[in-house]
């Protein structure tokens, strides 16, 4: 099944009954996308049929927030103060420090329902019962059900903070359909794309997203904001970081072994060293980028949380880096938080088990060319 970047377009118009994408800024990495779909990816029929709806998908909400927009102009006034961006490796403990970012009653997170659905924007009064909330637990029980291990590598939740690769996918130039689909051109082409528009697609996803349901102080994360900090600080010249740190050897292996999960689903190509290359490389340039943005800024905008830190008393490693960042760190975030921590033990769904070496790697190989990243940060190397 051969996709075709037009077709899908006006597939997305006469779904939503709406014509105006607010820009063409898209077009090219749609245009990437869906060549290296056709070429590369070697799709599964269930892989070509998830590839179609998720583009329609992202261009029918692009179509829908620029009709909310069209509609109530005073959107574009709202402000989006100093979000609070979590940077660092995948596999790192981002997932679990943004969920207790989250639980902050003065933080607002990109909640996973209405990642894939922003449209109509949330309001404050119907937030915790929105019918959005129970389709997209439907479809996280799907992928319970084709891929069980999933929940134990990746522990999200409907309501519980997404990362923010949808915003940035609206304009076709995020990375996380690489780790879904065997891509590797439109990977190498948005490793190196002019980020601006998509931040700014970002932003005004956020500005939607917050003008019915308060507070407007954001919380958002993805690993691969570290390959354009220049662009998203574009968009958020306020913005604040906390990067996590933990040994790459450790984090590389578990990476690989996720996104083999996931795209046996989608691709018949399997080429697990070509995977782990591919994940080296990523990562390497992505903390290499990172670490010149942040000399570049300075450190006064930036908080470190190491892995074993959080492991061993996550509430002191975030009341560090609320410190860090001259956020006040209140008794209700507190307990809020400590009540998520209790309930969410680390290991209570399972030990992931995997190896580097069945992705061409080796622990010293790995640590050779993290180097430069683990001595600036005094990265505790594990056993």
């Amino acid at each position: 099944m051969e996709l075709r970047a037009e077709e899908l377009v006006e597939e997305a118009r006469r779904e939503t009954g709406l014509a105006d994408f607010g820009g063409e800024s898209f077009r090219e990495g749609l245009g990437i996308f869906v060549d290296s779909l056709n070429r590369e990816a070697r799709l599964t029929p269930a892989g070509g049929a998830m590839a179609r709806g998720q583009i329609v998908k992202l261009l029918g909400n692009r179509l829908q927030i620029q009709d909310w927009y069209r509609r109530h102009p005073e959107i574009g006034a709202e402000e989006v103060p100093a979000p609070i961006f979590v940077l660092g490796l995948p596999r790192t403990g981002t997932t679990a420090l943004s969920s207790l970012l989250a639980r902050d009653p003065d933080t607002r997170s990109i909640r996973t329902w209405e990642s894939g659905s922003p449209c109509p924007p949330p309001e404050k009064a119907s937030e915790d019962s929105d019918p959005r909330i129970a389709k997209c637990e439907a479809s996280m029980a799907l992928l319970d059900r084709v891929l069980p291990e999933m929940r134990m590598l990746y522990d999200a939740s409907p309501t519980g903070p997404a990362e923010c690769q949808d915003l940035l996918g609206m304009d076709f130039k995020a990375q996380h359909v690489t780790g879904q689909f065997w891509v590797p051109a439109f990977a190498r082409w948005q490793r190196d794309c002019d980020m601006r528009s998509a931040y700014q697609m970002h932003r005004k996803t956020l500005k939607l997203l917050q003008w019915r349901c308060p507070p407007n102080r954001w919380h958002l994360k993805t690993p691969v904001h570290m390959l354009s900090l220049d662009a998203l600080e574009e968009s958020y010249p306020d913005a604040r970081f906390v990067m996590t740190h933990r040994d790459p050897s450790k984090v590389l292996g578990s990476v690989c072994s996720l996104i083999a999960k996931l795209r046996t689903l989608t691709s018949e190509q399997r080429d697990p060293q070509a995977l782990g290359e591919e994940q080296l490389e990523l990562w390497v340039e992505a903390l290499a980028r990172g670490i010149r943005f942040r000399e570049k800024l300075g450190e006064d905008r930036f908080a470190d949380v190491h892995f074993r830190d959080q492991l061993v008393d996550p509430i002191a490693a975030v009341a560090r880096a609320y410190r860090d960042l001259g956020i006040s760190f209140t008794p209700a975030a507190r307990a809020r938080m400590q009540e998520w921590a209790d309930a969410h033990r680390r290991g209570r769904l399972g030990v992931h088990e995997y190896r580097l070496e069945d992705y061409g790697l080796t622990a010293e190989r790995v640590r050779e060319r993290f180097a430069f990243y683990t001595a600036r940060f005094e990265v505790e190397l594990e056993s």
